[in-house]
């Protein structure tokens, strides 16, 4: 997205953090990982908010050691906790920093219990692929009714696709769509030709083809689209 609404938007969400930590002493924040947020990240550590009271979770999270170069707890922690954000609590949903790691199933339940402790999330920043997914809600995941379930009860789930991406092939954590619309606001900032394309085709219905359907129709919590019309990295 271009700077402008970049900016905007850190400003929109630490001003929703703030009400938070008005409201009860603390603020949750949920991020995506990916190249995509980096700008908004790296505009948001700027933002003149009281971070020690900033507790910031991860919408997915990779397979792999919280050291590793893809996993999205390293990016948050490169990217958005730094400058002001430096005093920030980051959540992780992989507490390991080499491998071996547990099976995904229970790195899902350990992080489905951390997750559920941190408490409500106050702003979520959601992503979308071309492809309709969010978070990391594929359309192919093997196991995606259950991940779409609203009876759902966990906060992290493992996630089994079908064809991970090429250049993230790895088994995946994710929150489930019932924990991502607990969220008390959520944010879907987009840009590119060919992911504003997908966006007009997931909002024409619900369609487990373009997950992000199930975002957009629902009224359970609002969902603020950030639109750019500036190229976005994938």
């Amino acid at each position: 997205m271009s700077a402008n609404v970049n900016a905007e938007l850190a400003q929109d969400i630490a001003q929703r953090l703030e009400v938070a930590m008005t409201e009860r002493g603390f603020a949750v924040l949920s991020v995506s990982g990916g190249k995509s947020p980096i700008p908004l990240f790296e505009a948001l550590r700027r933002q003149p908010l009281d971070w020690a009271k900033v507790r910031i979770t991860l919408v997915d999270e990779r397979c792999v050691p919280y050291t590793h170069p893809d996993s999205n707890a390293l990016l948050v922690r490169t990217h958005l906790l730094q400058e002001n954000a430096r005093a920030a609590h980051l959540v992780p949903m992989v507490e390991q920093a080499a491998e071996p790691l547990p099976a995904p199933d229970l790195l899902a339940q350990t992080a489905s219990v951390a997750l559920q402790a941190v408490g409500r999330t106050d702003v979520l920043v959601l992503g979308m692929g071309a492809d309709g997914h969010t978070a990391s809600l594929f359309p192919d995941a093997l196991n995606l009714a259950d991940a779409l379930d609203l009876s759902n009860p966990h906060a992290c789930i493992a996630i089994e696709l079908a064809n991970p991406p090429a250049n993230a092939p790895y088994q995946r954590l994710t929150q489930p769509l019932a924990q991502l619309l607990r969220a008390r606001h959520i944010v879907l900032p987009l840009s590119g030709a060919d992911k504003l394309a997908t966006l007009r085709l997931a909002q024409q219905g619900i369609s487990p083809q373009y997950p992000v359907s199930c975002v957009l129709h629902q009224t359970q919590t609002p969902v603020a689209l950030w639109i750019s019309s500036s190229t976005t990295p994938a």
